[in-house]
């Protein structure tokens, strides 16, 4: 149980958006939506006010957990029953690159300054937690609060948009089946999601470049962990072993990451809005609620995206309790889905590669649920 204790405070009223149909928010029709600050009086106060006691109870028990399936790992390969051994050894992949999707999810709340109300302090954690899952902490914070701001418009989202046709070449149709999961992320990491490309690895990139100093640091992590850990690592006790002990569970953490940003921002009938038509409040509610099953905690409730998009500052120990209250007063406005992870990944990737490429002069755009991406 989480060490949170904060008391529940009186309901308010619900408030009621006119003319405005479950119906049509589905089909992403342009009618009036509450305003944010609405949105947000429905909420208990409490859910903004980060904890900086129960941030790091969740920092501090993801990294023993980790710590503990490796040292877990060290000892499989000391018994002497190889099959067991080998047994262990997706388990442990699995497993420990959940937990470091949890660890880069504590990351994610330091950029949003959701761990705590002192920015030197998310910034220093948000470092830590991010370098050792070999993540450019503050390029990645700029570029994901560009996400944030930009959320479900085709002309300033950050990934997984749909394309204008006049962005089209033979180079922007090559995919790879479902991104290569992990291998998505690096991509995305280095370039970018084509047309709007992005290095996260430059800190003179045009979205970094007021924040070069901030960004140079995450980067002399990132070089410090490499240098005085993972290479040494490896050249001590051979590739092999630092791939089956830290690389492939950092290729699990980025497979779940690449899973979660698409799930939470597609499926059938999700409107995307050209810069025309988009708003913020529009642009959030177009994201996704999912259940994570076993790791939905482990992944600390990043699957009630709702919530998580249009109050970025509510720490994720309270996003469970915010989306109940939203759901019970917004039902029309609530987008979620309750198909299986898996199942649902594979028929959204062929919806979503059969329908990418729009209209240069599209203004609202919905995926639906053609033969083709049967």
């Amino acid at each position: 149980m989480s060490p949170n204790s904060s008391a529940t405070e009186a309901p308010t009223p619900p408030i009621t958006p006119e003319k405005f149909t479950e119906s049509d928010f589905q089909k992403g029709v342009p009618r009036a939506i509450p305003s944010i600050l609405e949105l947000k009086k429905a909420l208990p106060a409490h859910c903004f006010q980060p904890d900086l006691t129960t941030s790091f109870y969740y920092a501090f028990k993801d990294l023993a957990l980790v710590a503990g399936l490796y040292i877990i790992m060290l000892a499989m390969e000391l018994q002497p029953y190889t099959l067991l051994k080998w047994a262990y050894i997706p388990i442990y992949w699995y497993v420990s690159g959940t937990l470091m999707a949890s660890i880069f999810i504590v990351g994610h709340d330091c950029g949003h300054e959701s761990f705590s109300n002192n920015s030197l302090i998310n910034d220093i954690v948000g470092n830590f937690m991010h370098t050792i899952i070999l993540v450019p902490y503050y390029p990645w914070k700029l570029s994901h609060r560009h996400h944030h701001k930009n959320t479900g418009n085709i002309d300033k989202d950050e990934v997984f948009y749909p394309v204008r046709e006049q962005h089209r070449n033979k180079d922007s149709e090559l995919m790879i089946p479902y991104f290569g999961l992990g291998i998505g992320w690096i991509f995305y990491m280095f370039k970018g999601y084509s047309p709007r490309t992005i290095n996260h690895f430059n800190p003179f990139n045009h979205l970094f470049i007021k924040h070069s100093v901030n960004c140079i640091i995450s980067m002399a992590c990132l070089t410090a962990w490499m240098g005085l850990v993972v290479i040494p690592y490896g050249s001590a006790y051979g590739f092999s072993r630092l791939a089956i002990h830290y690389l492939m569970p950092v290729f699990g953490f980025m497979c779940w990451i690449v899973f979660i940003t698409f799930l939470h921002h597609h499926d059938e009938n999700v409107p995307w809005y050209g810069d025309e038509k988009w708003d913020f409040v529009r642009g959030q509610l177009s994201s996704v609620d999912r259940n994570y099953g076993w790791a939905h905690d482990v992944l600390h409730n990043i699957g009630t995206h709702q919530i998580h998009h249009l109050f970025s500052k509510v720490p994720h120990y309270h996003l469970e309790e915010a989306t109940k209250v939203f759901r019970e007063r917004y039902p029309e406005l609530v987008r979620k889905s309750d198909e299986r992870l898996i199942p649902a990944f594979i028929r959204i990737f062929h919806m979503f590669m059969d329908q990418v490429w729009i209209p240069d002069d599209a203004q609202v755009h919905s995926y639906t649920l053609s033969k083709k991406s049967l």
